[in-house]
């Protein structure tokens, strides 16, 4: 009842004559950046922890589903019910071990039957079938990074283990020290480049994933600086009227405080 309302309503928004104007005008590349938005809006729901954000966050991503939809059914391509047929299609498919015959026993297995499955759909379509096909250009970069190593580690393309990732960091990290030394901004950003690919690599094999943990990052230093930043103010002052030393101590008691 409530998915048929949706697609009323967005029938309505996209009416020519009494829709509305911004909805109207949209297309699937216009779209494109706000459904990823609304993506990273639920992601960050969910850090949270927080329920009703949860729930409110997946309502946005859906419209942004019934959006995408509604312009492809105006223009004869495919439906929603055509959508949601092919993604019901494909989990069956790849799925054999749950609605099928096959055996799989552990996630980790699935994994690597789920990227099987993928390729021979691929060939089975006459497209690529490479070991690094298929991986999306629009993924953020230090995710699409790792699943690139995780592609090729599948194909036995990898190392051992975490502390041969990070003599690897360290490799990177004398290079790019090389780089910047020599003054060559172009092999610096090259070097720099090939430092985060192997950053990305050991949070693999850690593992973790890189961006939650780059995000974790983020948040701490956001939490320190804005105490630095409140010990100041205490005083009438800002970051700016504090020398290097002053900062230094000042983001030491952060950490203290805050750990």
């Amino acid at each position: 009842m409530s998915m048929e309302r949706l697609r009323e309503i967005m029938a309505a928004l996209r009416d020519p004559v009494r829709g509305c104007p911004w909805d109207r005008e949209q297309t699937w590349s216009t779209i494109a950046p706000h459904t990823i938005e609304e993506a990273y809006e639920l992601s960050d729901a969910i850090g949270q922890g927080d329920a009703l954000k949860v729930r409110e966050e997946l309502g946005d991503v859906l419209f942004q589903v019934v959006f995408q939809a509604r312009i492809a059914e105006e223009r004869g391509l495919f439906d929603l019910e055509q959508v949601a047929a092919t993604i019901a299609e494909k989990l069956e498919r790849r799925h054999p071990h749950v609605f099928g015959t096959e055996s799989v026993r552990t996630a980790a297995e699935q994994t690597v039957a789920w990227e099987a499955h993928k390729v021979a759909e691929r060939r089975a379509a006459g497209g690529p079938a490479g070991v690094l096909d298929g991986i999306a250009l629009g993924l953020p970069a230090l995710t699409r990074a790792a699943k690139l190593g995780r592609r090729a580690a599948g194909a036995g393309f990898d190392w051992p283990g975490p502390l041969e990732v990070l003599d690897k960091v360290a490799e990177e990290c004398a290079e790019l020290r090389e780089a910047l030394v020599a003054g060559d901004a172009a092999a610096s950003q090259a070097e720099l480049g090939d430092l985060l690919f192997s950053v990305a690599q050991l949070a693999r094999h850690l593992p973790a994933d890189p961006e939650d943990a780059l995000r974790g990052a983020s948040a701490k230093f956001e939490r320190r600086f804005r105490h630095v930043e409140a010990l100041l103010a205490a005083d009438g002052r800002t970051p700016r009227d504090a020398d290097a030393a002053e900062l230094e101590s000042l983001w030491a008691r952060a950490k203290r405080d805050l750990g």
